[in-house]
């Protein structure tokens, strides 16, 4: 799917339609940017009302209340709330296991195509990469738009089976929403990776994308399994004790995630790859804050 135009086309077309649905979180802090049409930290020119304040030299004479110096013969300002624009940085995890089968890599491409749109559609500044372990580059938006990204994650080398993209080196910028599209299926503490979505003020999200073949397997018997990141193939018997400490040890690996993210203030959602997309997005992104309802 990542080598098919067409493909990345229609969902980009799908994209459009499921950013009308659900939004990203913008309006639930306040941003600092440029001029744009969410809630500032300070005041500006929009036409939302926010208080009153002594004239100074220097004011702009149009923003004086000219009712309240009729009253009392002083001159006062009026302030209006400052609009501004969101800044937005994307990451995707783009090791091998993102796209380990063909419905969790069309999920893993849906997520990011919806997410660029979603913060296009409202007027955001976004900046995206792609990372596998500690290597990463940046992705332009103009080829996110079109399609023309997928042929960049040629550039990033391959890595050792479990390593976590390394966060710690992108140039996040203070203060923007950063959201991270990874499965989360590497052995590594989850602190190094949340720490720097939170850091500097960021207001960091998480979409996983996962699949029953993985949370939910019926394996019994034997298996020749192939690692998603280094395609090496080694075989296993699957006994029912096996499988259940499987299990076991799979839902303890996202209690631990979904634990570290609410200690950073980030919100994780799962995203089921077997449901269609907005079902899937709402299930855990609604309550979790990940995503609202337009």
């Amino acid at each position: 799917m990542r080598d098919s135009p067409d493909q990345l086309r229609s969902i980009q077309a799908h994209a459009r339609g499921w950013a009308r649905v659900l939004k990203l979180p913008f309006r639930q802090q306040r941003w600092r940017g440029q001029t744009g049409e969410f809630a500032g930290t300070g005041t500006g020119s929009s036409l939302d009302f926010q208080d009153h304040r002594a004239y100074m030299p220097g004011d702009d004479p149009r923003q004086i209340n000219w009712q309240a110096y009729a009253r009392t013969g002083s001159y006062t300002m009026k302030l209006y709330r400052e609009e501004v624009r969101p800044l937005v940085d994307i990451i995707l995890d783009a090791s091998e296991s993102m796209f380990a089968y063909p419905i969790k890599e069309q999920r893993s491409l849906e997520l990011l195509t919806y997410i660029v749109e979603a913060s296009l559609q409202t007027g955001a500044t976004v900046r995206a990469f792609a990372m596998r372990g500690a290597s990463h580059i940046m992705l332009e938006v103009d080829a996110l738009v079109s399609g023309r990204w997928t042929q960049e994650l040629a550039k990033l080398p391959a890595t050792s089976a479990g390593d976590a993209p390394a966060l710690s080196r992108l140039p996040l910028r203070a203060g923007a929403m950063r959201v991270l599209i990874s499965d989360l299926l590497f052995p590594a503490e989850p602190e190094p990776t949340l720490a720097p979505l939170s850091a500097r003020n960021g207001r960091g999200l998480v979409f996983a994308p996962f699949t029953q073949q993985e949370s939910a397997p019926s394996w019994e018997g034997n298996y020749e399994f192939i690692d998603a990141e280094t395609q090496q193939p080694h075989e296993h018997r699957v006994e029912s004790d096996v499988l259940q400490r499987y299990l076991h040890a799979y839902s303890r690996h996202f209690d631990l995630w979904k634990n570290a993210a609410a200690k950073h203030g980030i919100a994780l959602a799962r995203v089921s790859a077997e449901a269609d997309f907005l079902t899937a997005l709402r299930t855990e992104g609604i309550i979790t804050n990940a995503v609202e309802a337009a």
